[in-house]
């Protein structure tokens, strides 16, 4: 077994989160080599909604809202770099996103967390309630059954294919290494340094960051960390290509560039089973044509179940190993929205700089109860 050349940092996990972080890393000058499974992993990143979603997030968590907001805020930026340095457009529309209600009590039910919310930041949270007139004003096609909607200015949604194609382009024009297909076996520190085995070959580097999805459950007690992540099934129906007609995502339904609709809604505890079923198809087919009628008479073309990365309480784990120095571990469910964090601020605390103060609350030992 031969020892690789040593770099500064081993990311483990080539998803957008680990891509995001290795992409950062690289640009801020370190010698990075990132480890991914391949196609036998669970690809959360190539089965997830693309949205860049502030509304609802950090609900009984002030600091996960302030997170999200920074995040979103950051985007702009982060999509205009990413295309100057790979011309990879990864379409992002960030002109508000919306939350469609049913009935009068879901508004309202909404209307009353969200406002909760805004009350525990001081009033920095931006939304907008809107009754069945001010949506259809913005979005004609939305159909009788809906009583009205949250919008919120700073939702968006990007590509996620177009965003990990970036990434990984950008990576590797920063002089980062991806070796791909190789399953890591076995993390080991001894003499300030870290010994990843992976694919037959000792990788070894003075820092390790653990970004490998529900891969963590498993690596990170290597490191003296925990990783206490589950999948969350959730199951999306793509259609045939249609006119544009869906300026706005939502949780439910979007529209790509391409004119494709994305149409999902489901959080399902089915273990590492990944397939689709039929009820729960039929049940996100209906609530989607209640919200647009005109989707009845648009063909899917395809289905797929992606499982999402879940902690206990449903929020990210940043870690720093105090057992290993040097090893970290990140894990959350919100990769595309966070990813413009995760490739900036993230990095300068895993290069040893300050700990962001909105993320010193998300540590594994706050599920030690």
């Amino acid at each position: 077994m031969t020892a690789a050349p040593e770099v500064d940092t081993l990311v483990l996990g080539g998803g957008v989160v680990g891509m995001a972080i290795a992409y950062g890393l690289a640009g801020a000058g370190e010698r990075v080599q990132l480890l991914d499974e391949g196609d036998d992993a669970f690809r959360a990143a190539r089965g997830n909604f693309g949205l860049v979603w502030v509304q609802g997030k950090g609900l009984g968590n002030p600091a996960y809202a302030r997170w999200s907001m920074a995040a979103a805020e950051r985007w702009p930026a982060f999509a205009q770099e990413l295309a100057a340095l790979t011309g990879v457009d990864v379409e992002l529309s960030q002109i508000g996103g919306l939350t469609m209600c049913l009935d009068d009590h879901e508004l309202a039910a909404r209307a009353a967390s969200l406002e909760s919310l805004r009350k525990s930041l001081g009033g920095q949270y931006p939304y907008e309630i809107l009754d069945a007139n001010s949506l259809r004003a913005i979005s004609p096609l939305v159909g009788p059954d809906v009583v009205g909607a949250v919008f919120g200015p700073l939702d968006g949604h990007v590509s996620p294919l177009r965003l990990l194609r970036a990434l990984v382009q950008g990576f590797a024009l920063r002089g980062g290494e991806l070796v791909a297909g190789v399953h890591v076996n076995r993390i080991e520190r001894r003499s300030g340094a870290f010994h990843v085995w992976a694919g037959g070959t000792e990788h070894v580097a003075g820092r390790v960051v653990l970004a490998a999805g529900l891969g963590n459950r498993e690596l990170a007690p290597m490191v003296g960390l925990k990783a206490p992540v589950s999948p969350s099934r959730g199951q999306i129906l793509v259609s045939e290509r249609v006119q544009p007609f869906l300026r706005h995502p939502s949780l439910y339904v979007r529209q790509t560039g391409e004119g494709v609709l994305q149409i999902g809604d489901s959080k399902e505890d089915a273990g590492f089973d990944d397939g689709t079923t039929l009820e729960q198809l039929s049940r996100i087919a209906l609530r989607a044509t209640r919200c647009f009628p005109i989707l009845a008479n648009v063909n899917v073309v395809r289905t797929w179940g992606a499982l999402r990365v879940m902690s206990p309480d449903g929020f990210p784990i940043y870690q720093a190993s105090s057992a290993c120095p040097g090893a970290f571990l990140v894990t959350c469910h919100s990769g595309i929205t966070l990813a413009s964090l995760h490739a900036g601020p993230l990095v300068n605390w895993l290069r040893g700089g300050a700990e962001p103060n909105d993320i010193q609350g998300f540590k594994a030992e706050r599920f030690d109860v």
